[in-house]
């Protein structure tokens, strides 16, 4: 019996069994388990408020108990932004020589079908995963995201904005301000790294990881406190050994700050936005002070018109579709995603704007 390998069924199981290509601020801050995938297009963002280290109360002797009160947060039910980027294959793309091909190839069109698919699967899959990775960096460092929704054309025409915040009123209240810039000599830099964990660590937070560009990153390797901090044996306040991390982030090393080893990571990963223009997706001259797991990535379901004609609504990171058009013999393939990042915790990673 063959294999219909345009059977959204089909193509969801293969699209399962391919490896991730790694996102390196996704797949360490917003991982996503089972329970994160709904059932519905709605999904379920819920998040704690700040913890605090409260006291238990004393009570006088045979008086029972008083009451104390749970933590709280905060509920909201929102539809994940729509993702779906899509490719046409014409007759024309399958009597053309692919890729890799010889120049003087016999396949017939039947047999390059199934390979353009498996590419084009490959190709849309790395697309999601660059918005994605867009929005993981967006919740580090401005605890929200907004996103142009287009209707036709994507980067012109009509579109609708799509914006979420996490954080109560109009100013983003995770943002640190260094007195001055980390280009400056001294030990600056080390005293804003630990003002920034004790205001994680006030609010019950963990600080373990800051991240950074390559612009800041060449600052603190040139910076002679830090310098002297290594020649120093007989104190244990930093370990430099860069190494390399998944999809083009490289951990410098953990230097100690009053007492917490914080892991120096720079990212240098750009991504095209809708106006073709390549940028950071680590904002030039900032950092972000958090730790791994501040957050996780939800995923609302995709219904869709199937070929039986009846509706099917499929609860996965991704659904691929194929739609025909016998006229002009042409099939369209669309990739449907409904991702949304977001932290655990309120504010649970600062940045900073470190160079002026």
């Amino acid at each position: 019996m063959a294999i219909d390998i345009y059977r959204t069924q089909t193509m969801v199981a293969a699209m399962q069994l391919k490896p991730p290509r790694p996102t390196f601020l996704r797949d360490r801050y917003f991982k996503t388990s089972d329970k994160d995938i709904f059932a519905t297009e709605d999904v379920l963002v819920e998040y704690k408020d700040e913890k605090q280290r409260k006291m238990a109360p004393a009570v006088i002797p045979l008086k029972g108990g008083i009451p104390v009160q749970r933590d709280g947060y905060k509920t909201d039910r929102i539809t994940p932004p729509y993702i779906a980027p899509e490719r046409p294959l014409s007759v024309d793309e399958l009597n053309r020589k692919q890729f890799g091909e010889t120049l003087f190839s016999k396949k017939k069109p039947a047999e390059r079908e199934g390979a353009i698919l498996a590419e084009d699967l490959k190709d849309m899959d790395e697309l999601i995963d660059a918005r994605e990775e867009w929005m993981s960096a967006k919740t580090l460092f401005e605890n929200g995201y907004t996103m142009k929704q287009y209707a036709d054309k994507y980067g012109e025409g009509v579109y609708e904005e799509f914006e979420i915040r996490f954080y109560d009123g109009g100013q983003n209240p995770s943002v640190y301000i260094p007195a001055k810039p980390w280009d400056s000599k001294g030990d600056a830099f080390l005293d804003d790294v630990f003002a920034m964990a004790q205001q994680l660590k006030r609010r019950g937070l963990r600080a373990a990881d800051l991240i950074m560009g390559a612009e800041v990153a060449a600052v603190i390797l040139k910076n002679e406190f830090l310098l002297k901090l290594l020649d120093n044996r007989s104190l244990q306040l930093a370990h430099i050994d860069p190494k390399d991390m998944p999809n083009g982030a490289t951990s410098l090393g953990k230097v100690n700050v009053m007492g917490a080893w914080i892991e120096f990571i720079f990212y240098t990963e750009e991504i095209v936005d809708e106006d073709n223009e390549s940028k950071p997706l680590v904002p030039h001259g900032e950092v972000c002070l958090t730790a791994p797991d501040m957050g996780k990535t939800l995923y609302g379901a995709v219904t869709q018109l199937e070929r039986d004609e009846h509706f099917h609504t499929y609860i996965a990171k991704r659904v691929p579709q194929v739609t025909s058009d016998i006229h002009s013999s042409t099939r369209t393939l669309t990739m449907k995603s409904r991702p949304l990042t977001m932290p655990k915790f309120k504010n649970s990673a600062i940045k900073s704007k470190v160079l002026f």
